[in-house]
């Protein structure tokens, strides 16, 4: 397809995104297409690695391409997103289990859907141009793809930090977050690449660049002592309280989003630090997905942030005493046969 050119060179499985225009945003065909190439790989003697790159210098991957989920869902038809993300964290979940290594070259924007695709692979790799970010509270939906298994292992109350605020990580912060493996100058990648191409291991991989300190080593422990809070309510007293100019622009950031989203990423990122693997998170933030156009604020933040751009989203729910029953009901079980059928692939112990 036009968006994603899968091949095979070499010893190496290829992925690479092909819409730098629209900055690789992931549509639903888009992963399907990585999927198939995946399931095909599985047991192709002559594939001995998978590297998934993308075209452009803005972006690997700045999100999923969920303009047509908006209108579906503003039409009453709220399967085609709950297809989508089904799909899609089918093929996050693939990606994290794979039995041969896969390596994931990030520059520029990698959010949302660009994390689900290349953050969970074995070998992550960044760039000096790299920002990560997962910013969903700020269009009504939570961290998915994975990412509230990956906020839950980032150090202390970071993965709290960075689901609600979305603050965007350079490659310091997306090394301490635990959001990418190395850094590796972005024009030394085609060399690399087509080292293991030839190979087909990862021998030729470098241990990557050191880095200085980055602004969330700095920051931690006023965002450990704000973001460790039972609840939203409180960690926005803590942050007017704290007394300094990071915690109360962290609290302005704050109160732009969605409150329902953030209370339901604070729920999920401690559900994911109890999450046996990544598969028990991804079906964790599907009950929020696959309500999220019926029951929460999700086409309203699309409307602001997406599709008219007035960067001014009216939010329904504010924080208050129900809050914690609408969380409740959005992340209840869902019906069988909604729930994601993530096959036979067996997740490690």
């Amino acid at each position: 397809m036009d968006d994603v050119h899968i091949r095979i060179q070499g010893r190496a499985g290829r992925i690479t995104l092909t819409r730098p225009k629209a900055l690789n945003a992931l549509s639903h065909p888009m992963c399907l297409a990585i999927e198939r190439a995946l399931d095909d790989w599985r047991e192709d003697s002559s594939v001995d690695l998978v590297i998934l790159d993308a075209e452009g210098e803005r972006a690997f991957c700045a999100g999923g391409d969920i303009a047509a989920v908006y209108h579906a869902g503003r039409a009453g038809d709220y399967a085609l997103g709950q297809a989508f993300w089904r799909d899609e964290y089918r093929m996050n979940d693939k990606l994290a289990h794979y039995p041969k290594p896969i390596l994931s070259f990030m520059q520029g924007f990698v959010m949302g859907g660009g994390v689900g695709l290349g953050g969970h692979v074995r070998h992550r790799i960044i760039g000096k141009t790299t920002q990560v970010a997962m910013p969903e509270c700020g269009i009504g939906l939570i961290p998915d793809v994975g990412g509230t298994w990956r906020l839950a292992q980032a150090p202390g109350y970071l993965g709290e930090y960075l689901g609600l605020t979305g603050a965007r990580m350079g490659p310091a912060d997306a090394l301490y977050a635990g959001f990418a493996d190395r850094v590796i100058a972005e024009e030394n990648w085609p060399h690399l690449i087509a080292a293991l191409c030839q190979s087909g291991t990862v021998d030729a991989l470098p241990a990557g660049e050191l880095l200085p300190e980055g602004p969330l080593s700095a920051a931690r422990t006023v965002i450990d002592r704000c973001f460790g809070a039972d609840d939203l309510a409180a960690i926005l007293v803590n942050l007017e309280t704290a007394g300094d100019s990071f915690a109360l622009e962290t609290r302005q950031t704050l109160e732009r989003n969605s409150a329902l989203s953030m209370a339901a990423t604070l729920r999920l990122v401690r559900m994911g630090r109890e999450a046996r693997d990544i598969r028990e998170a991804l079906s964790n933030e599907f009950r929020f997905t696959a309500r999220a156009c019926e029951s929460a604020e999700f086409l309203e933040g699309v409307r602001a942030q997406i599709i008219d751009k007035d960067r001014k989203p009216v939010w329904r729910f504010a924080s208050g005493a129900d809050m914690q029953a609408r969380v409740d009901a959005l992340l209840a079980p869902l019906p069988e046969d909604l729930a994601i059928n993530f096959g036979a692939q067996a997740c490690p112990a």
